[in-house]
């Protein structure tokens, strides 16, 4: 099954359409050709080299794909039924075609959609408190709506610039006030908070290459220096610093229900290519800073959360390493893939950690595989051949 998408003059997918739909509906998200379900039905997004795969999550069964030109990355929109594409000049809405409306549940074939934020250079997309924050890298534009209103269309933006363009990040708080990063093309310092009216109540600038960001217990959003952490919540900003000189922390992954976020951590500064084997964990509460020592390298892809707060690490040994939030150390194993060596460009595929749920999803790209682990059981519980190389994952519950 291919996906259809309105031609458009930015258009990146190729137009077709090979779709089997049962019966039609109109709901108020918007009329489509779609079937009713008993349950809400979620589906994967993954991006391969040319374009994009849709999967049933429970089957694993592909129901949609799309050609793209050029290489892509993948978020979840915010509404749990689409999917923001990053292509080389726009953030596209992918609709997976599941959602749930008024008690009622559908599905439908995915379909690109002409929602598109146009963008220079398309950066981080951020999620949080039913706002989602687009960055343009290229212009420093920020943009921020809610993800509910993309069943109707492209929904209304509220904007703002920062003073110099650069490689950033930002989040809106759910006061209204605006986080976001400080940098220009040659270097990135610290962020900058800003009230309703996007007057300056706090900023901190002691973070050099600040990059990433994640949200913790209490609305607290962490962003990652080359030194350590900077820590906002209640209208001030804390520091943590990293134990070593160099001790970047340039990847997270928060539990807003946790205090305690994951990290990477990398020591070499002159490394083109760093393969770290100890990840980081800070108490937001306390700014206490603790490394855990797997025994393997990881990558940026190999980061998440379990339900009960437990922090994922996909090793290139091919297991999944389970850490305790509250003794900081690696509490069981799971065995998932051959292991793997991570390629020298960012942009290549390798395999990827998604969590959804109860289940995580890891892809395999050398076997062109997904497999996915029950994270109640701790076992792996199935997989599936993929017709194409998986490279980025992502996910909606429906």
């Amino acid at each position: 099954m291919t996906l259809f998408r309105k031609p458009r003059p930015t258009a990146v997918a190729a137009v077709a359409l090979s779709a089997a739909l049962l019966t039609s509906c109109s709901t108020d998200s918007g009329t489509a050709e779609a079937s009713t379900t008993d349950s809400a039905t979620p589906r994967l997004a993954l991006s391969y080299d040319g374009g994009v795969l849709v999967l049933d999550a429970q089957s694993l069964d592909v129901v949609g794909s799309a050609e793209m030109d050029g290489f892509t990355r993948l978020n979840p929109a915010g509404d749990d039924r689409h999917v923001l594409i990053s292509t080389g000049n726009s953030f596209t809405a992918l609709d997976t075609g599941t959602w749930t409306d008024g008690g009622s549940h559908y599905t439908a074939a995915p379909a690109l959609t002409d929602v598109a934020f146009e963008a220079k250079t398309p950066g981080h997309v951020v999620r949080h408190g039913g706002k989602t924050v687009l960055f343009d890298d290229g212009t420093g534009l920020v943009r921020v709506f809610d993800p509910a209103a993309l069943a109707q269309g492209t929904p209304a933006t509220t904007e703002f610039t920062t003073p110099e363009a650069h490689h950033g990040v930002a989040v809106e708080l759910s006061d209204g006030s605006l986080l976001t990063t400080v940098g220009n093309e040659d270097k990135r310092t610290g962020i900058v908070v800003l009230d309703r009216a996007r007057k300056e109540i706090a900023r901190n600038e002691d973070c050099p290459g600040v990059h990433g960001e994640a949200v913790a217990a209490d609305e607290t959003v962490v962003v990652g220096c080359q030194n350590g952490l900077l820590i906002y919540r209640d209208g001030v900003i804390t520091k943590v610093t990293s134990p070593d000189p160099y001790g970047r922390i340039g990847n997270q992954a928060g539990d807003e229900n946790s205090p305690i976020l994951l990290g990477d951590y990398k020591t070499d500064p002159d490394a083109e290519l760093e393969r770290p084997e100890r990840v980081s964990l800070t108490d937001t509460a306390t700014g206490q800073l603790t490394l855990v020592d797997l025994g393997t390298s990881y990558t940026f892809r190999s980061l998440g959360r379990a339900p009960n707060g437990e922090a994922l690490v996909l090793g290139t040994d091919g297991a999944l390493h389970v850490i305790d939030p509250n003794t900081k150390a690696v509490s069981r194993t799971v065995d998932v893939l051959d292991p793997w060596t991570e390629p020298d460009k960012w942009q290549s595929p390798r395999p990827a950690l998604y969590v959804q749920d109860h289940t995580a999803y890891v892809t395999d790209p050398a076997n062109k595989k997904i497999h996915t682990i029950d994270l109640d059981t701790w076992a792996v519980s199935g997989q599936a051949d993929l017709p194409e190389t998986p490279n980025e994952i992502t996910g909606v519950t429906g």
